[in-house]
């Protein structure tokens, strides 16, 4: 795990070593650069596997230049099948002999999580991999420059603007969409793109789409059951192999507890790390966490953190993230990561993915049950009264969407409705205006052989949901450690074996994560498996009210007009009572960016 950065065309050296350096954190262990005319290539390693100087980047390559962020867990097998001289035990050499062999193909041939940049000659390749593990952000102005992360663009740019793309499909979706970010002319790749940009000009593609694999393929429930369990068992094989020290997180869920069943069945007692609250025990996880230890016979260690820890953190925390992401759960486990750190470790295993593929989010069901509404014979009748007796509560807006004959599901991270963001800013917000942002994704799947919503539902929330805000957020809490956390629900051989599978199979017992429970049965105790799913949750708001930070969106919005006074203050207000509590927690992180960068 690392950090890629690079400029071609003209800079200043001094600005581009300062730059560089805001990314040391992704790799303390060595820098490297390499330095020519219009040419600044660079590199900062975070050592995982081979150790040795011999695998420092940026490596070399006749005409070749590479730098590389990530893992390739296939990159042994690949070594058998290529014809070529190596001189490292690394993953990165593999990626350029699979180049030399393959061309730009290559990726197809890739297992991992990467964001690459590859330099042949006068043509630079940029490749983010293809569910979004690994960031990737560039931003082509005089000069084209990309970095793993957005603070080492941001002394490059003339001035400081807010992109409004970034901004409304943050509010309404928890995360900027790509290709924007918050800073006006810093852009990103999306999951599944490279970049191309020759002689000043730059070309975007798309390399990988999940919908390309044919679905129905398997239509027996047992047969389903028997190739997820040997997808899961070799996607956690392959995540295991590490020259440095792992551990893994441990809630009170299936999906941690799976991950670490097959980690002790393949020999490794990984040490696990649970988060507790001092003052609320209703978000605490401690309790079921031990009972899964005990059960796998494994360690684990309980962090407890309370409200002067999560204030302490919280600025940093969002000075990390670079630009505002609605995940209050990045402080937890920011402090979380940081005592991971102190006990030495440099991977971390960790669930995510595995609510999206296995339908693990209850409002999935509902969401198919509203579907049918739209075949109502008084349809009409209904949607004028919905029209008639508007409410701020997400189930309205659900039915609304479908007697308008519109598109019900926009993600699980859906945050702000377009009516909600009319109401409540100073300008004029159309309804279904947000439908932009999902745009691209929603015309892939209607060109695809898939037709049954609920693979609509995994597909925008693996490409949004997982991979711009919970893969984000991960990346950035753990790298701010200099560790490397790893997803095995998201290896994308997995994923195209869920997608093959008849969906009807997910779905039809009307069970969250059916056939991961099936997967599952026999090897995790049965009190696992039926634990009511708590999620990451933790008493952010009662924090931000306490310390009184929430003070800081009034103050904000006073100097910005950006919102209406009394639909904020109504915001406020709910949420002190428990509503639209991520909603406001949102409005306090925007605030902090504008604060910070705008101000």
């Amino acid at each position: 795990m690392c950090a890629v950065f690079g400029i071609l065309g003209e800079y200043n050296e001094t600005t581009a070593k300062s730059a560089l350096a805001l990314l040391s954190h992704r790799g303390p262990d060595y820098c490297g650069i390499v330095e020519k005319n219009r040419l600044f290539f660079a590199h900062q390693r975070l050592s995982i596997n081979d150790t040795h100087h011999r695998s420092h980047q940026p490596l070399k390559h006749q005409n070749i230049l590479l730098s590389f962020n990530g893992e390739i867990y296939n990159f042994k097998e690949l070594k058998k099948e290529l014809d070529y001289e190596f001189k490292t035990q690394s993953d990165t050499e593999v990626i350029i002999a699979a180049y030399l062999e393959w061309g730009v193909n290559f990726i197809d041939h890739l297992q991992g999580m990467f964001a690459i940049a590859l330099l042949d000659s006068d043509t630079l390749y940029l490749f983010r991999d293809r569910l979004g593990e690994k960031p990737l952000y560039y931003l082509n102005g005089d000069s084209f420059i990309f970095a793993s992360e957005i603070k080492a663009l941001v002394p490059f740019l003339k001035k400081t603007e807010m992109d409004e793309n970034a901004l409304l499909s943050y509010l309404s979706f928890l995360a900027p969409t790509p290709p924007y970010t918050f800073f006006k002319d810093i852009k990103t790749l999306a999951a599944g793109e490279y970049a191309v940009y020759k002689n000043g000009t730059l070309n975007i593609q798309r390399y990988y789409d999940i919908l390309s694999t044919k679905p129905n393929i398997i239509t027996d429930k047992y047969e389903a059951v028997q190739i997820i369990e040997k997808a899961l068992e070799e996607s956690m094989e392959l995540r295991l192999y590490s020259d440095s020290s792992t551990a893994s997180l441990l809630s009170g869920g299936i999906d941690s507890a799976t991950i670490n069943y097959y980690a002790k069945k393949q020999g490794l007692n990984l040490p696990t790390y649970t988060l507790g609250y001092k003052e609320f025990k209703k978000y605490d996880e401690r309790e079921n966490a031990r009972a899964t230890a005990n059960f796998l016979g494994i360690s684990n260690t309980e962090v407890e953190i309370d409200e002067v820890a999560f204030i302490k953190a919280s600025d940093t925390v969002l000075d990390t993230l670079d630009q505002p992401l609605n995940d209050p759960a990045a402080v937890p486990l920011y402090l979380l990561f940081e005592k991971i750190k102190e006990d030495g470790h440099k991977v971390v295993l960790s669930g995510e993915g595995s609510d999206e593929l296995f339908l693990g989010y209850r409002q999935y069901f509902e969401y198919l049950d509203i579907e049918g509404a739209g075949n109502l014979a008084h349809k009409n009748w209904l949607k004028k009264y919905f029209r008639a007796n508007f409410s701020m509560n997400r189930e309205w807006e659900w039915y609304k969407r479908v007697f308008d004959d519109t598109l019900l599901f926009r993600t699980s991270g859906e945050s702000f409705t377009d009516l909600q963001k009319n109401a409540l800013m100073k300008r004029n917000v159309k309804d279904n205006s947000s439908l932009k942002y999902l745009g691209a994704y929603r015309e892939r799947f209607r060109n695809s052989q898939h037709t049954d919503e609920s693979t609509w539902y995994s597909y925008i929330d693996l490409n949004l949901f997982q991979g711009e805000h919970f893969l984000t957020k991960l990346d950035r809490v753990s790298m701010a450690h200099s560790i490397e956390s790893r997803t095995p629900f998201l290896d994308h051989k997995l994923v195209e074996t869920v997608f093959s599978i008849d969906p009807k199979l997910r779905y039809e017992d009307g069970v969250t994560k059916a056939l991961l429970k099936k997967v599952m049965r026999g090897k995790l105790d049965e009190s696992i498996l039926k634990r009511k799913k708590k999620g990451f949750s933790n008493p952010y708001m009662e924090y931000l009210i306490n310390s009184k930070k929430i003070e800081l969106i009034k103050e904000v919005n006073k100097k910005t007009g950006l919102f209406r006074e009394e639909k904020l203050d109504e915001y406020i207000s709910d949420a002190s009572r428990g509503g639209f509590k991520q909603h406001v927690w949102g409005l306090y992180v925007l605030s902090y960016w504008i604060k910070k960068n705008l101000l």
